[in-house]
């Protein structure tokens, strides 16, 4: 499903302030204030990634502490409970390792997903009372498991609830220490359960005399997973996973070593992407196709042989997991085209792996853009798992629809549920009523957002590693997607044995290296320009670091009108226009005064000699008033139809005689050098609205422009000629090439006396026989003074351009 692109307002002042406060580029002030960071002290903080709070914010962990605390020194039989995905797997070894290093009697249980279903069941706290446990800590599980917990307490056993999911509807809570960072009101709501695990071993570190530092040597296992958790990278979140990701880097377990070995991952250049794409999906694969505590053995373990071993056995089982998502995947889309449009999907399949169908739920929501729940049925139940869009509490879903199910949980963009076999129809019925009643046309249609509009040649390295400032990247800290305005796609060669593309992207003279992964083509129309989105990375490959694009999306150009404003626009009227205008004497023709933008003027943005069109894009998109001033405003509109709009046009002539055309608009852009004095002076008192945009094109096309549009002395025999063969006047004007210089032109011809005009009724007699001297005109000698001049300062804008 194709998305929309949404580019946010984004003011100029905003972005320029950050620029300066912060000393960032453009285009990464644009990014900060888009993102709601355009406060310097709060783009600060978040670049920082620094936020720390003391496990004290959690309310009840010293009751928590104490607990365990009790247990260790009478050396009772302590249980930790996780659970079979990468948070649950590294929660539970945080909570191991720590008890170990205090000296506690301590062992695991992590559930079987076929067996034992999600989190702490009935069935197991009989088992673990029956072997003796004393102490049950859950990880990442039990806050909604308020009988479970409560048979557990019958049974003479003590727990501690840690966990970071949604307490029941009805607000209950077990009866038993809890620590939760919702329920605690700690400050960062949004750990996951590894941060929640992290922060009960520093506090059980400091209670039990140890400095509580210590626990900071299970960072790369609190990254970990909360980057495969999804929770939301923000707040003391950002400063876990970034100092855990140079822990990871680094990481002395051989476990993660031989993790990193199988899945082909750099350690040096370990990141959010590789832990989301390459480790944690192999520790997901135990818990989905076989068994859950093989990641924990991985990640315990202190024998570099095993490690590799179980290692090699967790690639596998990812190689499996792919294999069967891919035929699950393949089942599912059918259903969902037999269905056709819907507000949500429900799907349910015989033999479908209760493992992988929470994956394939995911792959379809993406596609579709729509609520999804599969179901993999077996005997008389089935084992259910949704994903959801931004639009929709999946959760709240299934709370509707709860009559139709055995039991459910999860949060808003993902749950699980499990449901009686001929109950299944009556839930679809009913999910999908539910959907089709909160959800908005608006919320069916998939976003792109656009961070920053940037031009060719900001694409480089040094803009790569700015953004990387902004990392980590993930659940409400997305990648960065940048917008290429009328950029030309070419040169694709396919790579990974062809399911890959590699291209090369121009746009205003520079060129970029790219990639388009999942494809083998270019997009549709790359042979004129499009408007691309692409991630800008710093790949390093052999050794080297070079910038690279990562194509998201691509589209024809959607640009806006672009209003031509202070000459009429059809060329008859813009002819007599002229020709209506005394032209007037240039006042300093052998002198060249300081360039627009120089002597004392404040700028907003000095960009000549750079690319221009991203640069009139972002003003544009900023949503304020552009006005682009040029030489030619008809012919530039011409240039930039159907590649940039959504702005007005003037020419320099234009905005000299009459300045107040700039007066309705924010950000005056000169994208043509000016040609005469008067002309820089329009200029005067626009203080930081004024932008500089030309470079050696500009400069070229605003000489070609001077000369055509003053040299007047070959339109004024064009137009004698035809006005001689008895062409009507009117058809002359409207079909001049120039019809500027062509209304210049009849001005001399009449001050000469070469042609009588009739202004009234538009009729001309040429004199036959005579001979003039153009040099007698007055016009003509103004429009020689202009071109003298204009030829001085632009020669010398030539300079000023090479030197910038």
């Amino acid at each position: 499903m194709d998305a929309v692109w949404d580019i946010a307002p984004c003011p100029i002042d905003d972005v320029l302030a950050s620029s300066m406060a912060l000393g960032v580029s453009f285009a990464m002030a644009q990014v900060l204030v888009r993102r709601g960071l355009g406060d310097p002290d709060a783009a600060r903080a978040w670049l920082a990634a620094d936020e720390r709070h003391d496990p004290s914010a959690f309310a009840g962990i010293d009751e928590a502490v104490a607990l365990v605390l009790g247990h260790v020194q009478a050396r009772s039989a302590i249980t930790v409970h996780g659970d079979y995905d990468v948070d649950g797997v590294c929660s539970t070894a945080i909570v191991v390792r720590v008890l170990r290093r205090l000296g506690a009697t301590v062992d695991w249980y992590l559930p079987s997903r076929g067996e034992d279903g999600y989190g702490l069941s009935a069935a197991t706290v009989a088992r673990l009372a029956a072997r003796g446990t004393r102490l049950l800590i859950t990880v990442d599980c039990a806050i909604t498991a308020v009988d479970e917990v409560a048979a557990a307490r019958a049974a003479g056993v003590d727990v501690l609830v840690t966990d970071h999911h949604q307490p029941r509807a009805d607000g209950l809570l077990p009866d038993a220490p809890i620590v939760h960072p919702g329920v605690g009101g700690y400050p960062c709501a949004d750990l996951c359960a590894a941060g929640v695990a992290h922060k009960l071993a520093a506090a059980l570190l400091a209670g039990a005399g140890h400095a509580p530092g210590e626990a900071d040597e299970d960072l790369d296992l609190v990254a970990l997973a909360t980057v495969a958790d999804c929770v939301p990278l923000r707040g003391e979140n950002r400063r876990l996973v970034r100092e855990g990701l140079a822990a990871l880097r680094a990481t002395r377990k051989p476990g993660l070593r031989a993790l990193m070995r199988v899945s082909r991952a750099d350690p040096g250049t370990i990141d959010a992407r590789a832990v989301g794409f390459r480790l944690a999906p192999r520790i997901n694969a135990a818990g989905r196709l076989d068994r859950a505590d093989a990641g924990l053995e991985l990640v315990l373990t202190d024998d570099d042989d095993r490690a590799q071993a179980v290692a090699a056995e967790l690639d596998g089982a990812n190689a499996e997991r792919r294999h069967v998502e891919t035929r699950i995947l393949f089942e599912a889309q059918a259903q969902v085209s037999a269905v056709g449009d819907a507000a949500a999907y429900v799907l349910a399949g015989e033999g479908w792996h209760p493992g992988v169908i929470g994956i394939v739920a995911s792959r379809i929501a993406e596609r579709q853009h729509r609520p999804c729940v599969l179901i993999a049925l077996e005997g008389e139940q089935g084992t259910a798992s949704g994903r959801s869009i931004p639009g929709f509490d999946l959760l709240a879903g299934l709370d509707a629809c709860a009559a139709h199910l055995l039991r459910h949980g999860g949060h808003r963009a993902a749950a699980g549920a499990t449901i009686a076999r001929d109950g299944v129809d009556a839930f679809r019925a009913a999910f999908v009523a539910h959907a089709a009643a909160v959800l908005t046309p608006e919320d069916l249609v998939a976003r792109e957002r656009v961070d920053a509009v940037v031009a060719g040649d900001e694409l480089g390295l040094e803009l790569a590693e700015e953004l990387q400032r902004l990392e980590p990247f993930g659940i409400a800290n997305p990648d960065v997607t940048l917008l290429l305005p009328a950029a030309r796609l070419s040169d694709a060669r396919t790579m990974g044995e062809g399911r890959h593309l590699r291209f090369s992207v121009e746009s205003g003279g520079a060129r970029s290296r790219a990639v388009a992964f999942g494809t083998d083509r270019l997009p549709d129309g790359h042979e004129g320009p499009l408007d691309a989105l692409f991630r800008l990375e710093a790949n390093e490959y052999n050794g080297a670091v070079e910038p690279r694009l990562v194509l998201r999306g691509a589209r024809r150009p959607a640009a806006g009108e672009i209003a031509v404003v202070g000459q009429p626009d059809d060329p008859l009227s813009l002819a007599l226009a002229e020709l209506d205008v005394a032209v007037s004497e240039a006042t300093q023709a052998a002198t060249v005064p300081a360039p627009a933008g120089q002597a004392g003027r404040v700028l907003a943005r000095d960009r000549r000699g750079h690319a221009s069109a991203g640069a009139i894009a972002a003003l544009v998109a900023s949503g304020e008033a552009v006005l682009v001033i040029c030489a030619d405003a008809r012919a530039r509109r011409r240039h930039l139809e159907g590649r940039v709009g959504g702005f007005a046009l003037c020419s320099w002539t234009a905005l000299e005689r009459d300045r107040s055309l700039a007066e309705p608009y924010r950000h005056l852009v000169a994208l043509d050098p000016p040609a005469t004095a008067a002309q820089a002076a329009a200029l005067d008192g626009a203080g930081d609205r004024a932008h500089l945009l030309w470079g050696e094109a500009e400069r070229a096309f605003a000489m070609a422009a001077l000369e055509a549009g003053w040299d007047l002395r070959p339109h004024a025999a064009t137009l004698y000629r035809a006005l001689r063969a008895g062409a009507s006047l009117p058809d002359v004007l409207a079909a001049a090439a120039l019809p500027a210089a062509a209304g210049r032109a009849l001005r001399v011809l009449v001050e000469v006396g070469l042609v009588e005009l009739d202004r009234a009724a538009l009729t001309t007699r040429p004199r036959e026989g005579q001979h003039a001297d153009l040099g007698a005109s007055a016009s003509q000698r103004a429009a020689l003074a202009r071109l003298g001049e204009g030829r001085v300062r632009l020669a010398a804008a030539a300079a000023r351009t090479a030197a910038a």
